[in-house]
């Protein structure tokens, strides 16, 4: 092992580590609370037919209840309006009971006017997220429980026509691909709200059963577009926390053109401002407040159900998820209102104002004249720590100057905060207004402050160019607020790639105590709903750490900002550097995946190297040598980019369809903005650091089981097989075919992985045992060779020539053994490759061994299998491979071609793999077959 290799790879392997510990560790604490039940949950089974039950034995359909509810409800005689909940991957129907709960709740508040009947789908815990091969029958079961629930509401004298579909994580994607079955009929469901669902692709693309189903209900929505006008869907994504499936996964592809979707991070949500882990952001009782008042904002006073409008579904969902107004949501509203001519009213004229209630208040009218302001100012804001929705800025346009008895209500322009209401408006919206006018109610004893302050907008913007990505943190941007306002913003120049990482500390000197102040910070993507809000506690400077979910489209031009809501004698300094660590991480949490195929693409190429030093030397390299002289992401990348760049052209592109080649990964992780120039070298040399690492830690791992081996049984003779496949091996061939076609194929490869590695270990165990005893017989020979000499010339005259003849026949033995234990260490070292390349290829099939395990009590067979066909090629491959030797395969005429077929294999891997994890076992298998080849050709 040479020194600088390893303590290079050793580096590298660190910085994968660190992006790892950032991925998982270095978040956000958890801010949501957790959601209670009132009464003792319930859930109640509900029947379906026997050929249904037949036919999907393992699900089941659920109402959730709690006490008086449910007791009324037990015999399904329901009145309101119909909720399905489906569970996502490994996810448990009554995850139902927080939405259930706080939905019957608010029922209760309101005495029962409406209220919503929670249905939930027993899905037996699936692990569809690993196996893709249930997702449509889990799509088929939900369609025929819809047509159920609907049918429980005949009776109604209003039956309710749809249902609305509440999914997390993958039951967010059954929930869309409904409609790509034939007999399903769109208008049976009009709302779909989904919880951390990855719409965009499969966080792991582990068999094309996933792959397939993904590109199946994408397709449907992208080309039916039109024909899914009416259908709402809402997206909600859990921020950083939720490491299982990223935020840009969540956004709904290519339908973000369409009024009907729309996409959020938890972190942006109006009164929940936190992110959410996978789980949490089931039972996030401010999330879910958040669902259940717009649930209920969406019902139809005529109809009592969901509202038929697409138009007000949007209105709604934005109104609580995107931007709330601090006002409740009003289906149809006044903008006009009159005054009162005994009321109390106030004229501001100078350009900053403030005022702080600490007792009771009497109801007052402040007026903002505009005529003077218009030439030196452009925008007006006003903040208001009063936090009750009411009705609270007003535009007039009076010829009158002692009051507006009309007002024009532009509190809907506004924006709850967490700590205070905002509201900017810009003077040139409001020409034919004379006065904006600032309500403050009649209050008991209520404190608040208001501030308002007229500015322009050119001195409040300040533009702030962001650190290289590169600069380590070692530089940064600076930039100071001297200016005693209430509002300024920082546009963050060049912050657009998924791959930048920030650190923003803001600092702040006020000449009042830090508790009078309000202060609020905001992170502003324009281009998606992830925005980040902080609300400084403390004197202490407040940290931000800037990332992308989703990296900036093409030929948008707007950029991040960040707003801030400052106090008036407050100054302010905002420092801006790159984080390193987080880089790294936000490379692992988008490319994780794909670390796999660049692994296997430097032992590909490790693997040709060793080959090709058999052919030309006869002799084997280390693996870490192997690895050392042949990973080189020159071989690889160059062929990649160019392809990619060729396939721009329209001749390059029909060729490349004619010859029926699927999509480059490459160039889709680029058309996302996912890959950027220099990613795909990192991500080589990554793969490069764990190859080497993981096959130093493997190929200690079999001295050590060798050592073990030879401590539990000890054999006298090297194990020899005088054939490439004996009776013995097709014997076992035979049962692992019978595994791979009645269980598992996974199960299969997995038996064969480590019956290859047992091999291997006692091969091993018996090199060690005989170099032992070769370094003892060298030493007694050494030290007894002068007496046996003095022995040997006093003997001469009664000696015959039979004991010289014995004695060379002895040595004779002794060389060929150490021969043949040369020939067996140098196979040893072609077995470890291959071993390496099965382990890696033994991984990428253990998603699929855990569904089959986990569901071993319902089904023997797994079915359909994706890895059925692969583990019948495979067992043929590896029982040659087990027997082959370094003699046997050095002197095949195919050598030399496996050896240079690698490389190609390394940049397929690379092409095609990315975004279809299952392909790097079909290269692998292939490679495999082919040195197998070599034993007999």
């Amino acid at each position: 092992m040479k020194l600088a290799s390893a303590v290079f790879n050793g580096l590298l392997v660190l910085l994968v580590s660190l992006g790892v510990i950032d991925v998982f560790f270095m978040y956000e604490n958890n801010r949501c609370s957790m959601t209670y039940m009132f009464e003792y949950p319930e859930y109640q089974k509900i029947k379906l037919s026997k050929r249904v039950s037949t036919l999907y034995p393992a699900y089941e359909l659920h109402l959730y209840g709690e006490g008086t509810y449910m007791e009324e409800n037990r015999n399904l005689s329901l009145s309101g309006i119909p909720i399905l909940f489906l569970p996502g991957n490994a996810g448990s129907y009554k995850q139902a009971r927080s939405i259930g709960s706080i939905s019957l709740r608010k029922a209760e508040n309101i005495d029962y006017k409406y209220h919503f009947d929670v249905f939930s789908i027993n899905f037996n815990e699936e692990l569809v997220a690993l196996y893709g091969g249930s997702l449509q029958k889990q799509t088929e079961f939900v369609h025929i429980s819809i047509k159920a629930i609907l049918r429980l509401y005949k009776n109604q004298e209003l039956p309710p026509q749809s249902v609305t579909i509440l999914g997390h994580s993958m039951g967010g994607l059954i929930a869309r691909a409904l409609f790509t079955l034939k007999n399903f009929k769109p208008q049976l469901i009009n709302l779909i709200i989904t919880q951390a669902t990855p719409h965009v692709m499969p966080v792991l693309p582990i068999d094309y059963y996933l792959t397939d189903f993904y590109a199946l209900v994408n397709d449907y929505w992208n080309l039916n577009a039109h024909e899914l006008q009416n259908i709402t869907v809402l997206s909600v994504a859990g921020g950083f926390r939720d490491y299982q499936v990223r935020s840009g996964l969540t956004i709904l592809p290519s339908l973000n053109m369409r009024n009907g979707a729309l996409s959020v991070v938890s972190t942006s949500i109006p009164r929940t401002w936190a992110s959410t882990d996978h789980l949490s952001i089931v039972w996030c009782k401010e999330l879910i407040l958040a669902t259940s008042r717009a649930l209920f904002d969406l019902i139809d006073e005529d109809t009592q159900q969901i509202t038929q409008d697409s138009k007000k579904r949007v209105t709604v969902l934005k109104h609580h998820f995107v931007r709330h107004p601090a006002k409740l949501y009003e289906p149809s509203f006044e903008t006009t209102i009159s005054v009162l001519e005994p009321s109390r009213w106030f004229f501001i004229t100078s350009k900053n104002w403030d005022l702080t209630i600490t007792k009771a208040h009497s109801e007052t009218y402040f007026a903002f004249p505009l005529s003077d302001k218009r030439i030196k100012y452009n925008q007006f804001h006003c903040r208001s720590t009063f936090l009750f929705t009411h009705s609270w800025i007003f535009g007039c346009n009076s010829k009158d100057s002692s009051k507006c008895l009309q007002l024009e209500d532009l509190s809907w322009r506004s924006e709850l905060l967490p700590t205070a209401k905002a509201v900017t408006l810009k003077l040139e919206d409001f020409l034919n207004a004379s006065h904006f006018v600032l309500y403050v109610p009649e209050t008991n004893n209520t404190k608040f402050s208001v501030e308002c302050e007229f500015l322009s907008e050119e001195l409040r913007t300040k533009e702030m160019l962001v650190t290289h990505a590169l600069s380590f943190g070692l530089s940064s941007s600076n930039v100071k607020i001297n200016s005693s306002g209430l509002f300024h913003v920082l546009n963050l120049q060049g912050f657009s790639k998924i791959y930048q990482a920030f650190n923003i500390l803001i600092k702040r000197n006020c000449s009042q105590p830090i508790e009078m102040k309000t202060n609020i910070y905001r992170l502003h993507v324009p281009w998606s709903h992830e925005d980040i809000i902080r609300v400084p506690s403390d004197e202490l400077p407040q940290q931000l750490s800037a990332k992308l979910h989703v990296p900036q489209p093409q030929n948008y031009t707007k950029v991040v900002t960040l707003t801030l809501y400052t106090s008036k004698d407050c100054l302010y300094e905002v420092t801006l550097s790159t984080s390193f660590v987080q880089m790294l991480g936000q490379i692992i949490r988008c490319h994780w995946p794909s670390l796999h195929v660049y692994i296997v693409s430097n032992l590909l190429l490790a693997f040709g190297a060793q080959l090709y030093s058999i052919s030309s030397t006869g002799s084997s390299l280390q693996f870490d040598a192997s690895l050392d002289v042949a990973a080189k992401p020159y071989k690889v990348d160059p062929v990649v980019n160019i392809c990619r760049f060729l396939l721009s052209y329209d001749w390059f592109r029909n060729t490349w369809d004619s010859l029926l080649l699927p999509n480059l990964d490459s160039s889709e992780l680029y058309s996302m903005n996912l890959l950027f120039p220099l990613g795909s070298l990192f991500l080589f040399m990554f793969g490069t650091g764990i190859a080497y690492w993981t096959g130093i830690v493997f190929k200690l791992s079999i001295g050590m089981l060798s050592s073990a081996w030879n401590a539990l049984k000890r054999s006298n003779e090297i194990p020899k097989e005088t054939l490439v496949f004996t009776h013995k091996q097709l014997f076992k061939a035979m049962i692992l075919l019978f595994v791979a076609w009645r269980t598992c194929g996974s199960f299969a490869i997995l038996i064969l992985f480590f019956c290859y590695l047992f091999k291997v270990v006692k091969v091993q165990s018996f090199l060690l045992r005989q170099s032992s005893k070769i370094q003892v017989t060298s030493h007694m020979s050494s030290s007894t060779s002068t007496i046996t000499h003095k022995e040997e010339n006093s003997n001469t005259s009664n000696t015959s020539d039979e004991p010289k003849l014995s004695s060379k026949k002895e040595v004779s033995d002794h060389l060929l053994h150490v021969c043949d234990l040369n020939a067996a260490s140098e196979s040893i070292k072609m077995h470890i490759s291959v071993m390496n390349l099965l382990l890696w290829l033994s991984l990428l099939t253990i998603p699929c061994f855990i569904y089959w395990l986990k569901n071993l009590r319902n089904n023997l067979q797994l079915d359909p299998d994706p890895l059925r066909f692969l583990a019948i090629i495979l067992i043929f491959i590896v029982e040659v491979l087990m027997n082959s030797t370094l003699a046997s395969v050095k002197a095949s005429k195919l050598l030399k071609i496996t050896a240079r077929l690698q490389l190609p294999f390394s940049i397929l891997v690379v092409a095609f793999g990315p975004l279809h994890l299952y392909r790097v076992s079909y290269f692998i298998t292939f490679s495999l077959f082919l040195h197998s080849l070599s034993s007999f050709i």
